[in-house]
C-alpha cells in the first residue's frame, strides 16, 4: 500500500594511508560498506539528529561529496494501450559540493559529475574527470601499487607543470662577480649620483674610490686573504653601510650583515658561527662589538689607494651570508655566491620594464630584500637613496623623500606600502615601479593601488633567502581581486609544486613549493645536516648535481600557470617581513631556569605559553631574559602561564588544545582615570584588539609594533583634534606617560625641538616607572 522514494543515504568514512596498497584499501572500503549496509535502515536524518553537528547553511551536514551507483537492470516496460517515454530530468541545483553518479550500461559505465559552481569552475571539473580516468587506468595497470603512487596526471599535464611553465632560460654573465658589475657602471657614469643619505651625496666615482680605499685596508690588515673569508658589517643606515659592503666584496670576502641593536649574546653566536675575525662598524658602535674581534670604524681613518684592488676570487665564491631564524634555537647562515647574486640582479634587468633611476631603500640591510635594491640600482646606474634611521616613525618624511629624490622604484612590505597609500599617496607620483614582498599581500591592496597610483605598476615578489631574494613575480592588473598570485618563475629559475614524494601535483591541488635554478644558495654555513635536509636532488634535471630547495611553503597552481601562495604547515612565520622560526623562541625561553616547558603560537601577535619551576619567574623577568637573547621583532607580546601543557595521544604537545590567550586574565594595575587617558586607552584597545588596557601597560609589550603605531597616531590625532608628534608615541609608550606628556605640551608646540628634548629627558623615568610597577 506504500508509494515512496525508498532511497537512504549512507555516510561512509574512509582513511587513506599513503603507503597502503590499492588492493588493501579496496578491501577495507568493502568492509566499511558492508557494515553500513547492515544498518542501512537507520534514517540519515536520525543520524544527524543524534550527532548534532554544527549546522551551517552553506553545506550539507556530515558529508559534502556523494557517490551513487545506478545498477538497476535496464529493461523495456510494455503496457497495453499505453505509450511510455523516458524523460531526462535536469536538476539545475547542486545539492552537494560534488556528486559522482555512475550508471551501468550495456556497453560500459556512464559517469556524471554534478558540482557547486560557487566552489568549482567548469575547467576544474573537466580536469577532475580526466584525473579519475587516469586513476582507473593506473589501477588496472597495477592494482597492488600504493595509494600515493597512483598516477593522476596525463603526460601533457606533467610536461606542462615540469617544463613548459619553467622554460625561463636566458643568458646572464654567470662567470662575473657582483662588484665587477658595479665597477663597470662606475666607469660608464663616473659623475652620476650613486648614493644619497641626508645631505651626503656620492658620485659613482667617489663611491667606488671610497670602497676601494677600505678594500685595500682590509687586504693590508689581513695576513692571508682566503676565499669566502667572512667579514662582519655592523653599521647603522649610512653612507658607510654601502661603502663597507662594497669594500668587503672588492677585498674578496663575504659580508655578514649584523643589526646594531642585536642582543650581545645573539651577536656573539653569529660571530662564532660565521668565524668572523674582522668586523667593520662605526665609531659610536665600537664599544658594543665583541672584544676578541678586530673592529674597524668605517667613519675613521682610511688608506688613500683609489684603484680597484686585484683579487683572484670568482663567481663560485661567497658574496654574503645572511643569518635567518633557526628552528633548532640557533640562527642559520645562508651562503650566497657571486653567481647567485649576479643572476638575481641581472634577472631584474631582464624582467622589469623600467630601469632604475632612483631607488629608495626601505629594507634594513640585514634583511635580504635590501640586496635587491642595492645591487639592482648600483649595477644599472641609478641613484640609491637611504632614508634616515627609524624612518617608520615618520612615514610622511619617507613619502617626502620619495618625492624630492624623484624615486622611480621602491620595494617594501605590503603593510608599509598600504600605510603610504593611506597617508601620503600624493607624494608617490614619481614612482613607476612598486614592489611588495616579504609577507603575503592582502587582497585589497592592488585595488587601493590602482585607485590612487595611476602611473605606477605594482608587482608581488616571492622568494626565500635561500634562493637569493626572489624566485617568482606577478604583475598586478585591475582584474586581480580575490586571489593574490605570486606569479611565475623569474628568468633562470624553476618553481615546482610537489607532493611528499617530490612528484608534481595537479593544477588546483595543494603542495609544497620547491625551487631550482641559478639563484639557489650554496647551503647553510657550517651546517651540512640542515643543508642536506632542505637542498635535495633535482629529480627533473639532467644536470649533474642539480638541486631543489624545499621552501616549506604551501601553494597551488592556478589555471593560467600562476602560483597562489597558501602559507606554511610548520612553525615558521613571516612577521612584518622577518622570517621567524617559533622553535627558536621556544628554545631561547626554555633556557631560563624557571621555565619547564615553552610553546609559542601566533595569532595577531606572538604569544608564549609556559609551565614553570619553583620559584616561578615573573613575566617581566622572562621578557627581559628574552630581550638579551633575541631581536625585538621576535619577542612575545603576551605570556600565559599554564599548570601543564596539553598533550596529544602520543604524548606530544597539542598546539590546537592550547587555551586562547586570555587578555582578561592580565592584571590591570590601574584603570584610566582622566578623559585623555580613557581616549588613549580606547584607541589602543581598538587597534590592539584588547578588552582592557591599564595606564602603565607598554604599547609594544601588548603586541604593538611601529607600523600599527602609525594607525594609532592617526586615530589619536583625529579624536583629540590636535597635532601629535609620532615620536612621542615611541618615547612615551604607556597610556599614563603619553597623557601626562600631552597635558604638559602646548598643542602648538607638540612637534617643537623643545618637546622632543623633554621627551628624551623623560623617557628614562617612564621606563623606570614601568619596570618598578612590573616588579610590584
Amino acid at each position: 500500500p506504500l508509494i515512496g522514494f525508498f532511497v537512504n543515504t549512507l555516510v561512509l568514512r574512509t582513511k587513506l594511508e599513503a603507503e597502503e596498497s590499492f588492493v588493501s584499501l579496496l578491501a577495507r572500503v568493502r568492509e566499511v560498506c558492508l557494515g553500513a549496509y547492515a544498518h542501512q535502515e537507520v534514517p540519515f536524518e536520525r543520524i544527524v539528529e543524534e550527532l548534532r553537528p554544527e549546522r551551517e547553511l552553506s553545506h550539507n551536514p556530515l558529508f559534502q561529496v556523494l557517490f551513487a551507483l545506478q545498477n538497476i537492470p535496464a529493461h523495456e516496460l510494455t503496457l497495453a494501450d499505453l505509450k511510455l517515454t523516458a524523460l531526462e530530468i535536469e536538476n539545475p541545483v547542486a545539492r552537494f559540493d560534488l556528486a559522482l553518479e555512475v550508471a551501468e550500461l550495456m556497453d560500459g559505465l556512464e559517469c556524471r559529475l554534478t558540482y557547486d559552481v560557487d566552489l568549482f569552475s567548469a575547467a576544474t571539473i573537466k580536469r577532475l574527470g580526466q584525473h579519475f580516468v587516469n586513476l582507473v587506468q593506473s589501477i588496472v595497470g597495477d592494482s597492488s601499487q600504493s595509494v600515493s603512487t597512483i598516477n593522476l596526471l596525463s603526460d601533457e599535464e606533467r610536461r606542462q607543470l615540469l617544463f613548459d611553465w619553467n622554460d625561463t632560460q636566458i643568458d646572464f654573465p654567470r662567470e662575473r662577480c657582483i662588484h665587477e658589475l658595479f665597477e663597470e657602471q662606475a666607469v660608464r657614469t663616473p659623475d652620476a649620483t650613486a648614493l644619497v643619505f641626508g645631505d651626503q651625496r656620492l658620485s659613482y666615482r667617489a663611491l667606488n674610490e671610497r670602497a676601494n680605499a677600505w678594500a685595500h685596508r682590509l687586504l693590508f690588515d689581513a695576513e692571508v686573504v682566503t676565499e669566502d673569508h667572512p667579514y662582519g658589517l655592523c653599521v647603522e643606515r649610512s653612507v658607510e653601510m654601502i661603502v663597507g659592503l662594497l669594500a668587503i666584496l672588492k677585498a674578496g670576502g663575504a659580508y655578514v650583515p649584523l643589526a646594531p641593536d642585536t642582543p650581545r649574546e645573539r651577536l656573539q653566536t653569529i660571530v662564532n658561527e660565521a668565524g668572523i675575525k674582522v668586523l667593520l662598524t662605526q665609531e659610536k658602535l665600537l664599544a658594543r662589538m665583541p672584544g676578541e674581534i678586530h673592529s674597524l670604524a668605517l667613519d675613521g681613518e682610511q688608506l688613500h689607494k683609489e684603484e680597484n684592488p686585484a683579487t683572484e676570487i670568482d663567481a663560485r665564491n661567497l658574496a654574503y651570508v645572511i643569518f635567518t631564524s633557526g628552528s633548532t634555537g640557533s640562527p642559520k647562515g645562508v651562503e650566497i655566491t657571486h653567481r647567485n647574486l649576479v643572476h638575481s640582479t641581472t634577472a631584474r634587468f631582464a624582467y622589469y620594464e623600467e630601469p632604475v633611476k632612483s631607488f629608495v631603500l626601505i629594507s634594513p640591510f640585514f634583511f635580504d630584500s635590501s640586496v635587491a635594491g642595492i645591487f639592482w640600482t648600483l649595477c644599472q646606474g641609478g641613484k640609491l637613496v637611504l632614508p634616515a634611521k627609524d624612518f617608520e616613525r615618520d612615514l610622511p618624511a619617507l613619502a617626502t623623500l620619495i618625492e624630492t629624490e624623484n624615486a622611480s622604484h621602491i620595494l617594501c612590505l605590503p603593510a608599509v606600502y598600504s600605510l603610504l597609500l593611506r597617508k601620503d599617496h600624493a607624494r608617490l607620483k614619481t614612482l613607476n615601479t612598486v614592489i611588495v614582498a616579504g609577507e603575503a599581500c592582502p587582497p585589497g591592496l592592488p585595488q587601493r593601488h590602482f585607485a590612487t597610483m595611476l602611473g605606477a605598476s605594482l608587482y608581488n615578489e616571492y622568494g626565500p633567502t635561500e634562493a637569493t631574494v626572489w624566485s617568482t613575480v606577478h604583475k598586478f592588473s585591475l582584474q586581480d581581486t580575490e586571489v593574490i598570485s605570486i606569479g611565475r618563475p623569474i628568468p633562470n629559475a624553476q618553481t615546482y609544486v610537489l607532493d611528499q614524494r617530490l612528484q608534481p601535483v595537479p593544477v588546483g591541488v595543494v603542495g609544497e613549493i620547491y625551487i631550482a635554478g641559478a639563484g639557489l644558495a650554496r647551503g647553510y654555513l657550517n651546517n651540512s645536516v640542515e643543508t642536506a635536509r632542505r637542498f635535495v636532488p633535482h629529480l627533473f634535471s639532467l644536470e649533474p648535481g642539480a638541486r631543489l630547495y624545499a621552501t616549506g611553503d604551501l601553494a597551488r597552481y592556478l589555471e593560467d600557470g600562476d602560483i597562489e601562495y597558501l602559507g606554511r604547515p610548520d612553525q615558521q612565520i613571516k612577521l612584518r617581513g622577518y622570517r621567524v622560526e617559533l622553535g627558536e623562541i621556544e628554545s631561547a625561553l626554555s633556557d631560563h631556569p624557571g621555565v619547564r616547558e615553552a610553546a609559542i603560537v601566533v595569532t595577531d601577535r606572538i604569544v608564549a605559553y609556559v609551565t614553570t619551576n619553583e620559584p616561578a619567574p615573573a613575566i617581566h623577568e622572562l621578557r627581559e631574559f628574552l630581550r638579551n637573547k633575541l631581536p625585538a621583532y621576535m619577542l612575545p607580546s603576551q605570556f600565559e602561564v599554564l599548570d601543564a601543557m596539553p598533550l596529544s595521544t602520543n604524548g606530544k604537545l597539542d598546539r590546537s588544545a592550547l587555551p586562547a590567550p586570555n587578555v582578561l586574565r592580565r592584571t590591570i594595575t590601574a584603570a584610566p582615570q582622566t578623559p585623555l587617558e580613557k581616549t588613549i586607552a580606547e584607541v589602543w584597545q581598538e587597534f590592539l584588539k584588547l578588552e582592557t588596557v591599564g595606564v602603565n601597560d607598554v604599547f609594544f609589550e601588548l603586541g604593538g609594533h611601529s607600523l600599527l603605531l602609525v594607525l594609532v597616531h592617526e586615530e589619536l590625532q583625529r579624536r583629540l583634534a590636535r597635532e601629535i608628534a609620532i615620536a612621542d608615541l615611541f618615547n612615551f609608550p604607556t597610556v599614563r606617560a603619553l597623557a601626562q606628556h600631552l597635558d604638559d605640551a602646548p598643542e602648538s608646540k607638540s612637534d617643537s625641538s623643545t618637546n622632543r628634548e623633554r621627551a628624551n629627558a623623560r623617557r628614562a623615568s617612564v621606563r623606570a616607572r614601568s619596570r618598578k610597577h612590573s616588579k610590584s
